[in-house]
């Protein structure tokens, strides 16, 4: 059974970092690529971030582009999203996940498994 397990949300003010993990269990993480979606209150989940099986490329949200960097270490089978300058519009519960193959995905339908979310808050 494939988990993913994120961790490192919190309460932080605008401006700070934060740098949220990841962890996947049941799959083979070196063959999935790997996205970060967000959700705020009242809002549709939206698109952060996304990395390539091998790490090699990356893409991101507009919004994030030049503050977010998403990394992962296949060897520890985790993806992580370091978060820096954040803004109280980056609140939101973070999701990771998981789509089998390929270079890099945009769309949440095309992702395979979820995990359950960490919470961000940025106050002002």
């Amino acid at each position: 059974q494939v988990h993913l397990v994120e961790s490192g949300g919190g309460l932080v003010q605008a401006g700070s970092s934060l740098r949220l993990s990841c962890a996947a269990s049941g799959l083979t993480f070196s063959t999935y690529a790997m996205g970060w979606f967000r959700q705020a209150p009242g809002k549709e989940r939206e698109f952060v971030g996304t990395i390539s099986w091998s790490g090699d490329f990356t893409y991101y949200a507009d919004s994030v582009k030049g503050r977010f960097t998403i990394s992962r270490d296949n060897a520890k089978n985790t993806v992580y999203l370091q978060m820096n300058s954040l803004k109280p519009e980056d609140t939101a519960v973070y999701y990771c996940a998981a789509r089998r193959g390929g270079s890099y995905y945009i769309r949440a339908p095309l992702y395979d498994y979820w995990g359950q979310g960490t919470q961000v808050t940025v106050s002002s």
